[in-house]
């Protein structure tokens, strides 16, 4: 037999297809007619679907018929006679279906209009194989059901369904080998555009299976092997939290596919997740949020990447057309000859939803908003419809169109005819707010969707000319040049600065709420998430009526950002990637280890020219070492309690926080202590140097930080505490660390109860507290730009936080054991734990790069040259590890 022609795209959205028989067709008049039966007979499959009857021919210029259930008379059995049960393969009786109306698909084997033919007809199906009782019986069920109301209707066919499958089991013949072991067997629908399959799920021990009921997919199977997923995400389906999306790294075809499954409830899908999820031999994709969000402000991820990425995580699907993901208008310029990419003036508004962007349409909406009681909207339709996707892609998607709007296709005139009209309709038209589809701007499928490549007769417009390809603005040379030049503005310096505001009204703060209001963002109440609960409505024709209402209305994405979204820093991504300064390979192993000291080392700094390295320890001793040889330079006992921290101004002076609450002024020329200054009333536990300001800010157990003026760079005279105090800054609980920004000005400090505290040195008040951590932060530093910092601490965290947007957490990532100290260049992050591990994070990236065992019990120290040079860390074990890179360009 030829292709099969038939696709659940011929059926209605979300109708079933339970089985097909092969037949032979006649016309009634036929059947009965005394012509030969060669002449009569007509080989095919007959369909038998939750609300019609599907008729394939064998022959592929003969049309498909659909016969609706609803438009069924009568469907009875009818005898055959003596010379045709002899001529018969199956002489039993056969099928006449009288119908008042059918429809005639795919004639010709051209994608078209469906023909509609309205008047009585019967049609006589005779089985070759099976029983006519069996076969009448399930298609009665239908075609009862196909009498009751709609709500009814739906109730009855769940039944009937349900009933259906119970009988089937999957069919473990699929097995791939005899070791697989079943860990799951369960029921599920597979969702594609418009289409809902019921069938089986299996999960084994190395592979996913899905088994349909029916014979509509290859082989009536789709396996995949679980080492190929690649993502696991939890979805809403019809706004109801029962679906689950695995991308896979597919076989058949380049690149990532998926399989979109919807289960009966929630409880089942959850099962299922949680199951996959702990199968050991997956091995998923790092997507965390805030690491993609990071890449992407690196520059690692496009700005069409991340999009994507956004849309996926907001439930926004390629496999659901109520749910397909959103992109933005970004050009405004659909007139000009050439299009300029460096003016401001090319480009959309990001800061507005598309039915602000016009002031005169805004201000009608808003007038017809004030008249309105309860439940009040500005915009009465959406950005993304079901409706609106396939108006962008019908040349694309025809069959897709045909199924949604039974069976015919738009109106020539309100069709996707022109860009530049789409536009000016986007910003006039009172009911018109849709944004774009991922097609604009994916320069992968060269502009298909802008050309009726299957030559589709779509019919004629008012002006009498043939609805054909898109129109194009005049500065686009072709449907590839249109996507190519979209998707450059996409990736532009301007929509790069600005992007993270559509970003805020679409999946994030001004998605709902007041701030939805402020910014002119309101819909109808029903698209937003949470607002129906379909589960509780038991009147089955409301529920049957609000589906439908989602259906054509559309869907607010799932809200992913609660506070402002952080803006990139890093632009013109669209090519492969090589960071600007050297990503620095490590070696394995220290190239010197120093075991000068008698106890834990606490703190450690490098010289300016990185050949010294200069050490406190809990020995009381200072120690200066060769960076080279790592041969001892100079050691002097500075107390007989713990040293913690210090502050080298080599060769000069070293400052040295005690255990005592002293803080002592080191001579390194002269080899003396010049003096030793009651600084806290206990210990002092961190200190930083501000040199433009010549202060010394030193933190302590006593919960303040104090600042004392040195009059001097480097420092040389004593601290007097009486006149030198500048300020004191209180905090909650112990004073744990401290860091400066280059410029002097604002001093960031962090606490025993999780505190991370940004404090102005200009004013000495508190600028902002930050999301702290869950127990002590260990140390914290600020990026050589000083807009941005990162913390750690004993909750094994390390978090990143954004000045640019407001001190936001935009990164926060837990480790095997608490971090007790880290160094920052800006790109890379290296941190020290409490069993000895250093680990090496490339913060462009966003990836761990290394994992060393460094040190016999906790990191306590370390210290890194501003050149990425070399690496000093200091432990509990006593010992001072020298570390020196291979430094490599990375690669994209």
């Amino acid at each position: 037999m030829e292709k099969d022609r038939f696709s659940l795209l011929l059926l209605d959205p979300g109708e079933i297809y339970f089985e097909d028989l092969s037949v032979y067709f006649y016309l009634g008049d036929q059947f009965y007619s005394k012509k030969k039966k060669t002449e009569r007979e007509n080989l095919g499959r007959l369909k038998v679907c939750s609300k019609s009857l599907v008729f394939e021919p064998k022959d592929v210029m003969k049309p498909l018929i659909k016969m609706k259930f609803e438009n069924c008379l009568k469907i009875e059995e009818i005898s055959l006679t003596e010379k045709e049960k002899l001529t018969s393969a199956n002489p039993n009786s056969a099928i006449c279906v009288d119908c008042s109306r059918h429809a005639e698909m795919l004639e010709g084997n051209v994608i078209a209009p469906y023909t509609f033919r309205d008047g009585r007809r019967k049609f006589v199906f005779v089985l070759n194989y099976g029983h006519v009782e069996q076969c009448l019986r399930r298609i009665g069920q239908l075609h009862r059901a196909a009498t009751l109301p709609a709500s009814d209707q739906n109730n009855m066919l769940q039944a009937i369904e349900v009933a259906m499958q119970a009988s089937k089991t999957f069919d473990r013949l699929w097995l791939q080998d005899m070791y697989e072991q079943v860990v799951l067997e369960t029921t599920a629908n597979k969702i594609t555009p418009l289409v809902v399959n019921p069938g089986m799920v299996l999960l084994s021990s190395t592979t996913l299976y899905f088994q349909s009921y029916n014979n509509i997919e290859p082989n009536n199977l789709l396996k995949i092997n679980l080492s190929d997923i690649r993502n696991v995400t939890k979805r809403r389906f019809m706004l109801q939290h029962v679906g689950c999306e695995v991308e896979y790294n597919g076989l058949s075809y380049p690149g990532i596919q998926s399989l979109f499954l919807s289960f009966p409830r929630q409880y089942e899908r959850d099962r299922f997740y949680s199951t996959l999820m702990s199968q050991p031999t997956l091995s998923l994709a790092d997507l965390d949020r805030e690491r993609m969000t990071l890449c992407w402000q690196n520059g690692m991820l496009s700005n069409y990447e991340y999009l994507l990425y956004l849309n996926s995580e907001a439930d926004r699907t390629f496999n659901d057309l109520t749910q397909y993901p959103v992109f933005p208008w970004i050009i405004q310029d659909y007139t000009s000859s050439s299009l300029n990419l460096h003016s401001s003036k090319t480009y959309r508004d990001l800061t507005k939803p598309v039915g602000a962007l016009n002031p005169t349409k805004l201000q009608r909406l808003k007038e017809r908003y004030e008249e309105m009681s309860d439940n009040k909207f500005l915009y009465g339709s959406h950005y993304s419809a079901p409706g609106f996707v396939l108006f962008y892609l019908v040349r694309l998607y025809p069959h897709y169109m045909l199924c949604m709007n039974n069976g015919t296709f738009d109106k020539p005139d309100r069709m996707f005819n022109s860009v530049a009209d789409v536009w000016r309709n986007v910003l006039t038209n009172m009911a018109d707010f849709k944004e774009l589809v991922p097609e604009f701007y994916n320069t992968n499928n060269n502009g298909e969707f802008l050309c009726n490549k299957y030559g589709i007769n779509f019919g004629f417009r008012s002006d009498n000319t043939k609805v054909g390809d898109v129109e194009l603005p005049p500065w686009a040379d072709g449907p590839m040049d249109f996507v190519r030049q979209m998707k450059e503005a996409l990736e532009s310096d301007h929509v790069s600065r600005n992007l993270h505001h559509w970003i805020d009204l679409i999946f994030g703060y001004k998605q709902r709420g007041d701030e939805a209001v402020k910014a002119d963002n309101l819909f109808c109440n029903v698209c937003y998430e949470g607002v129906i609960d379909l589960d509780s409505i038991s009147d089955w024709s409301r529920r049957h009526a609000m589906e439908v209402q989602i259906m054509e209305f559309g869907q607010i994405p799932k809200q992913i950002f609660q506070q402002p979204h952080p803006s990139k820093t890093k632009f013109q991504v669209d090519r492969p990637i090589t960071v600007a300064a050297p990503v620095t390979a490590w070696q394995m192993s220290p190239v010197e280890t120093i075991t000068s000291h008698r106890a834990a080392v606490t703190a450690v700094m490098l010289s300016a020219d990185c050949s010294q390295a200069v050490s406190v320890a809990r020995d009381g001793l200072l120690k200066i070492h060769s960076v080279t040889t790592g041969r001892q330079e100079r050691s002097a006992t500075l107390s007989s309690t713990p040293l913690s921290c210090l502050v080298a101004f080599l060769p000069e002076t070293v400052i040295v926080g005690s255990w005592d609450s002293n803080i002592i002024m080191y001579d390194v020329a002269c080899g003396r202590v010049v003096d030793c200054m009651l600084g806290h009333e206990d210990a002092v536990t961190c200190l930083c140097w501000a040199d433009e300001r010549q202060l010394v800010v030193s933190g302590s157990w006593d919960c303040c930080v104090r600042l004392w003026t040195t009059h001097s760079c480097p420092p040389t005279a004593p601290i007097r505490p009486a006149t030198d105090l500048v300020t004191q800054l209180e905090h909650d609980s112990r004073v744990t660390c401290l860091d400066i920004n280059r410029r002097n000005t604002q001093l960031v400090s962090g606490t025993e109860d999780g505190d991370v505290v940004v404090w102005s040195l200009v004013t000495y008040t508190v600028i902002q507290k930050l999301q702290g951590h869950e127990g002590t932060v260990n140390d914290v530093k600020l990026s050589p730009d000083a807009k941005q910092l990162v913390s750690c601490g004993d909750d094994r965290t390390f978090r990143l936080f954004d000045f640019n947007c407001g001190g936001m957490q935009t990164f926060c990532k837990e480790l095997d054991q608490s971090l007790k100290c880290l160094v920052w260049n800006g790109t890379e992050l290296l941190l020290g734990g409490c069993q000895g591990s250093v680990y090496i994070w490339d913060m462009v990236r966003v990836t761990q790069r290394k994992h060393v065992q460094a040190h016999q019990g906790a990191v306590l120290c370390m210290a890194l040259a501003e050149d990425s040079s070399v690496l000093v860390s200091g432990g509990e074990d006593s010992k001072l590890l020298i570390w020196k890179p291979n430094v490599t360009p990375s690669s994209s």
